[in-house]
């Protein structure tokens, strides 16, 4: 599995697009547009890539930094804490 590397300059284009928690067809579905915009379920808001491979999420409920690993078709959310939300490209 690889890393994205981010540059500062903008969204990566590969975490553009719809992702699904689980194989469950009624979990929650983020979208990632490349404007920084984000849609989880119904609740709005943005995402910004920081430094060593970080991404923050950001709605009206919470604020949120976590490591980001995209391989493919697999997305991997790790927090601070070690837990981790993963999750499974839309097509």
């Amino acid at each position: 599995m690889w890393s994205v590397l981010v540059a500062c300059g903008g969204p990566s284009r590969e975490i553009v697009g719809k992702w699904q928690t689980s194989s469950d067809p009624n979990s929650v579905v983020w979208e990632f547009a490349d404007n920084g915009l984000v849609t989880i379920g119904s609740t709005r808001g943005r995402y910004s890539f920081g430094d060593s491979g970080r991404i923050k999420i950001e709605t009206p409920f919470e604020k949120s930094v976590y490591q980001l690993t995209i391989s493919r078709d697999h997305m991997t959310f790790r927090e601070s804490t070690g837990s981790k939300l993963e999750f499974t490209r839309i097509k």
